[in-house]
């Protein structure tokens, strides 16, 4: 019997502190089987699009979907396998790399803000403005050596990382004020799975060629890492901004917690299709009179 799901397992909203050590991995799987996984999957495929469909119509609200992980944990797959089935023209994939010399000469959260999505849009954030307290505060030579910043502003390091946390949880305030929701999905993978997929991504041809020798040299790094999302998770979760450490361990079971996870937070907000008018349905009527007289013609 497959393990019930309740999201309230994997949510941070600053009511309780994220201590990451004695957070699962791996939880009781939530489905039977594959059948069952494959069809809750696509019923919250069919849910999100008809959600999605009603946020567009309604033009009020948009969705920032963020997700960070480590390498291996699951993003790509997660953000193709949940999506799949809303329309594209809803739904706003963003992907950031390491900054081009254009963005360096703008201030770190500049690059993320430019690459929101209109109202009505579900936007995607593969990885997002928390590298800069997570990859930079592991490797704080990239804040001194590349980003721009006045050498007086970086001496304290450690003030650098509170100031961040601090302007990106006033940054998803200023979102949540202009109509903007965010949730935020930390993909928790154990390092011991993260070994077994960077294997198999050595010895798969089709992924083997993109494969970097960094992606290896960084699990040396890995309890700094989890340090560095702990403090991240736990300095900018809030009830309008909510953080969700999901187990990805099976990737199955997360895909559809968080799958689960969008329609709740879709259905929190108050949206509609837009009301029409009695001109409106006569307009209406009147051109579906013309289509039946076109149709008649043929």
């Amino acid at each position: 019997m497959a393990k019930k799901l309740d999201t309230k397992d994997f949510r941070y909203d600053g009511k309780q502190k994220l201590n990451i050590k004695k957070v699962a991995t791996k939880i009781k799987d939530l489905y039977d089987d594959k059948e069952d996984y494959a069809a809750q999957l696509e019923d919250y495929r069919n849910t999100m699009d008809e959600l999605q469909s009603k946020m567009y119509a309604h033009g009020r609200y948009g969705l920032l979907v963020i997700f960070q992980a480590m390498d291996a944990a699951g993003k790509d797959g997660t953000i193709k396998h949940v999506l799949s089935g809303v329309n594209p023209v809803g739904v706003k994939i963003r992907s950031f790399k390491r900054p081009s010399e254009n963005e360096l000469n703008h201030d770190y959260l500049w690059r993320h803000l430019v690459q929101m999505s209109e109202r009505g849009a579900i936007t995607i954030f593969n990885r997002s403005q928390y590298e800069e307290v997570l990859v930079v505060r592991v490797h704080p030579e990239i804040l001194t050596n590349y980003q721009k910043i006045p050498k007086e502003l970086t001496e304290d390091l450690d003030k650098v990382w509170e100031h961040r946390l601090k302007d990106t949880a006033s940054f998803e305030k200023y979102l949540y004020r202009n109509g903007i929701r965010t949730v935020k999905f930390f993909l928790n993978v154990s390092q011991k799975e993260q070994g077994k997929r960077l294997i198999e991504r050595i010895e798969d041809p089709s992924k083997s060629w993109k494969f970097e020798e960094g992606d290896v040299k960084e699990r040396a790094f890995w309890p700094q890492y989890m340090e560095a999302y702990e403090d991240a998770i736990n300095a900018t979760a809030s009830d309008k901004a909510p953080w969700y450490v999901v187990p990805a361990d099976d990737k199955k079971n997360m895909r559809l917690i968080i799958g689960h996870i969008l329609i709740e937070e879709l259905q929190k907000m108050e949206m509609d299709y837009p009301e029409t008018t009695s001109e409106r349905q006569a307009t209406l009527q009147k051109l579906i009179a013309t289509i039946q007289e076109q149709d008649h013609s043929l």
